[in-house]
């Protein structure tokens, strides 16, 4: 099986446009800075509950989840 690889630039995106910087929305979400990174870099996985947050503060519909977090990486 291969390791997957996602593509997060549309999540870097919306977090930009809703709250300006990667920092103000890590207070939002109550995480840190580095985690948030750890995240959208590929290096910790989100959770179930953290897509669900995320998707609240950032004003994602459901519909659009796999857009924004499971959109794969192409080579």
């Amino acid at each position: 099986m291969t390791d997957r690889k996602f593509d997060y630039r549309k999540l870097r995106g919306r977090i930009v446009e809703k709250y300006g910087t990667q920092g103000a929305f890590s207070k939002a979400v109550k995480l840190s800075e580095n985690s948030v990174s750890r995240k959208i870099n590929g290096i910790k996985s989100f959770s179930r509950e953290d897509i669900l947050r995320w998707c609240e503060l950032l004003d994602i519909d459901r519909d659009d989840i796999g857009i924004y977090f499971f959109t794969q990486k192409v080579r």
